[in-house]
């Protein structure tokens, strides 16, 4: 499609629009004119004969910090190396917490007896309750019993551990 045709489809050009016949002529209106307001004031103004060069001591040139947008950057710098600092002590101490717990004692016979025992005797007393429910004997007289006996043996063997853990094999 030509500018011709795209032309040709728009809307009709109004006479005064249609009188110049050049497009080169076809300029936009001519400006009225200089705007002079004499209420203003030169007061305002900036004082030219003022000293407006800054002067800089003579060792400027042996100063490490020469500027003040250099003086923020250092500023800046030293506030990014004291947060990463911070971040690794906050992930060496999750590191810490992390590795005491279940993983940081895997190699500890301790711990692996306590949980061992702690295994067969829950595997027991499940077993127990469902032989005892099979044959309708199951009571809640028995198991409180079985209760406190889980306590009093969870009481013996924190100390003995505890007693193992100090003596035998502290943690490293």
């Amino acid at each position: 499609m030509s500018y011709a045709d795209a032309a040709a489809k728009g809307p009709k050009q109004s006479p005064e629009d249609v009188s110049v016949s050049c497009p080169i002529l076809n300029r936009a209106p001519p400006v009225g004119g200089v705007y002079h307001d004499e209420s203003e004031s030169t007061a305002s103004l900036i004082d030219v004969d003022g000293p407006h060069v800054q002067t800089v001591e003579s060792d400027f040139l042996d100063n490490d910090v020469k500027t003040t947008t250099q003086a923020e950057r250092i500023e800046r710098e030293a506030e990014e190396k004291e947060k990463r600092e911070n971040e690794e002590k906050k992930k060496a101490k999750a590191h810490k917490a992390k590795s005491s717990g279940i993983c940081g004692n895997s190699g500890n016979p301790v711990f692996i007896a306590n949980a061992a025992i702690a295994t067969v005797v829950g595997a027991g007393l499940g077993f127990g309750a469902y032989k005892q429910h099979a044959r309708g004997n199951l009571s809640w007289e028995l198991v409180g019993l079985s209760a406190g006996a889980v306590g009093v043996f969870g009481a013996v063997d924190y100390f003995v551990s505890k007693w193992f853990l100090q003596n035998k094999f502290p943690p490293k």
